[in-house]
């Protein structure tokens, strides 16, 4: 999927290491973190733009770490279109050589990355209920409770305002990410899942439930969350599963 593939990489690009994993931001990432915060309050933009970036960091470094555990090195890439860990080549021989997870390895390391963003608000939760704050629940379409709204006994509003939207994105688009649309998590995990089930269809079957996901994400976004991003984001993956799809059944795939 070229919308989720890495740019080549610039002079310009912020690079740094966590835990021994390399990690560059291509100057993309900012602008179009700015953009999608351009709606709100100017004065809160930073806030917005620092909540993007160590929320996409975390939920990377989760990928990161779970292929580690299975000995094999990554890099992580933050991008115009969000974030994206890459496996590396490892020591074989006397070269190097690309190594392919296994089915259930890829489902592990895929949630790895969501479930990190949910722990991560996990601990803020408990960070503000142990410093006398509360935190306000919203049910999603009356089924999926959700901790939106923080309510913090110190800092004033900014460090509300951060907190709620450290909450909002770690759990509602760590949920969203778990749609099993392709390439997100939750559509490399049905992926894995289908062509465990049934390798010599499993893959078009993944590819038709991305298409029929992505069409009733882009209508949900749309219609019930008013979100115009949502919708083309959800849209577009829809129709690139179609198109993947429509490859594969003339043998072009």
């Amino acid at each position: 999927m070229m919308l989720f593939q890495p740019p080549p990489p610039t002079q310009y690009d912020l690079r740094f290491s966590v835990a021994g994993i390399p990690v560059s931001v291509h100057p993309l990432f900012w602008l179009v973190a700015l953009l999608l915060g351009s709606s709100g309050d100017i004065l809160l933009l930073p806030v917005w733009v620092f909540v993007i970036f160590i929320s996409i960091l975390i939920h990377e470094l989760g990928h990161a770490f779970a292929f580690r555990r299975y000995g094999q090195p990554s890099r992580i890439v933050l991008h115009f279109s969000g974030g994206l860990t890459i496996p590396e080549p490892v020591s074989w021989g006397s070269g190097w050589a690309n190594v392919e997870p296994t089915p259930s390895q890829q489902i592990f390391i895929s949630l790895a990355g969501p479930v990190s963003g949910f722990l991560f608000a996990g601990v803020i939760i408990a960070g503000v209920l142990l410093a006398g704050g509360s935190v306000a629940t919203t049910w999603l379409f009356g089924l999926i409770p959700l901790p939106l709204t923080a309510i913090v006994p110190f800092g004033g509003r900014v460090v509300a305002v951060l907190v709620s939207m450290l909450l909002w994105v770690n759990v509602f688009w760590g949920l969203v990410n778990l749609v099993p649309v392709i390439p997100l998590d939750g559509g490399n995990v049905a992926r894995n899942i289908l062509i465990q089930v049934d390798p010599l269809d499993g893959m078009r079957k993944s590819l038709l439930l991305s298409v029929i996901a992505g069409g009733l994400m882009a209508l949900i976004g749309l219609i019930l969350l008013r979100s115009i991003f949502m919708a083309l984001l959800f849209g577009l993956l829809a129709f690139q599963s179609y198109q993947y799809l429509q490859g594969r059944s003339g043998g072009r795939f």
